[in-house]
């Protein structure tokens, strides 16, 4: 099987802070205040639920904590930007003064990253990788946040090759990131599992992912509880923890950085057997070449 190098670099992020990425799996925890998310919809909706499961994940392990006010579910209802800002907004600022750990505000609404980063947030994550509203990228190059990119097949025509659409749409991004001044140490590219691609184009997507370190950027896997892993294991949204587990560690194998999950225990477990194994290689390699 062939490893994925192990390269050091460090994610910058807002408020002067920064991750190590490449050497360790770094485990994003996914905290939905929201009633209508897939798998666990209406679970952390009050500020206290979502602060309470935000600090659990990180005692687990969990490194970042994604904070999201709308579902990005298929068919789900659009939220108004004052909702989601109301949803969002306290749990951040509650966070910001209970952890250390670093935190992102997923949504595509400049509006609301601006007052998510003022509130204490770290990091960008934007499910339409800047193409819906652009200026999110100005957002983040004034406030010198983290930015996670990803590529998504909705609400537009996808190229028939999984890898040839992911770099027309990431290059896109990159492009207005580019132009709005985010220097390329604040990026992170996530190839979107899941978002318009059925379980045949998600798995090729997972054997070919090693073809998206051309961009030279760390990458970010999202395959947690996604209907694909449903879909090969038989499990209901909320069983499919262990499946999203093993597309971890083969995703880590072929060199991703950072995992947005669910569930931070069984993902750190995986994750741990992976590094090991590209420890071991790496080491392996070092002494062949001696």
């Amino acid at each position: 099987m062939p490893l994925a190098q192990l390269r050091s670099s460090f994610w910058r992020v807002g408020h002067d802070r920064e991750i190590e990425l490449g050497a360790r799996s770094v485990l994003m925890a996914i905290v939905n205040v929201t009633p209508d998310s897939f798998s666990d919809g209406g679970r952390y909706q009050t500020v206290e639920a979502a602060v309470t499961h935000a600090l659990e994940a990180i005692s687990e392990g969990a490194q970042i904590v994604d904070v999201g006010g709308e579902s990005t579910r298929p068919g789900a209802d659009v939220v108004p930007p004052f909702e989601e800002q109301a949803r969002v907004l306290p749990v951040i600022e509650a966070l910001r003064g209970e952890t250390d750990a670093l935190i992102s505000i997923d949504t595509y609404r400049a509006e609301t990253a601006r007052l998510a980063i003022s509130a204490g947030a770290h990091i960008i994550n934007d499910v339409f990788g800047l193409q819906k509203e652009p200026e999110i990228g100005k957002v983040a190059a004034d406030s010198r946040a983290g930015l996670c990119l990803m590529h998504t097949g909705r609400d537009r025509e996808k190229l028939p090759d999984v890898i040839t659409d992911q770099i027309f749409f990431l290059e896109r991004s990159l492009e207005i990131a580019s132009s709005a001044g985010v220097p390329k140490d604040r990026i992170v590219l996530d190839p979107g599992f899941g978002f318009a691609k059925d379980t045949e184009e998600n798995l090729e997507l997972m054997a070919r992912f090693g073809e998206l370190h051309r961009f030279g950027l760390p990458l970010l896997a999202g395959t947690s509880r996604k209907r694909f892993v449903g879909a090969i294991t038989g499990r209901q949204a909320a069983d499919r923890d262990a499946g999203t587990a093993a597309t971890s560690a083969l995703l880590r194998l072929a060199g991703a950085s950072i995992f947005r999950v669910h569930d931070v225990a069984i993902n750190r477990d995986a994750l741990a057997v992976a590094d090991a194994m590209l420890a071991a290689g790496n080491s392996f390699k070092q002494g062949h070449l001696a």
